[in-house]
């Protein structure tokens, strides 16, 4: 198997950095765990920036600005 991985006691693996330099995941991505029917499928998880404008209908701007600056202090 050309990219098998181990997992630890704490149920975390290596991702190869074949892939990770593929998928442009670097140290602080966040990933996106999905249950598929063929098994565990992992993405990088949309961004605030790919995010930007589909809350429109959602909230008000004071209130995306707010949840904005809370995500930002994750972040941080």
């Amino acid at each position: 198997m050309e990219n098998e991985v181990v997992v630890t006691r704490k149920g975390q693996t290596t991702i190869p950095v074949k892939l990770r330099r593929k998928y442009n995941i670097e140290e602080g991505t966040r990933l996106e765990v999905v249950d598929t029917e063929e098994g565990i499928l992992l993405k990088p998880a949309k961004s605030i920036f790919d995010l930007a404008g589909t809350g429109s209908k959602y909230a008000t701007p004071e209130e995306m600005k707010k949840l904005l600056d809370e995500l930002r202090e994750e972040d941080a």
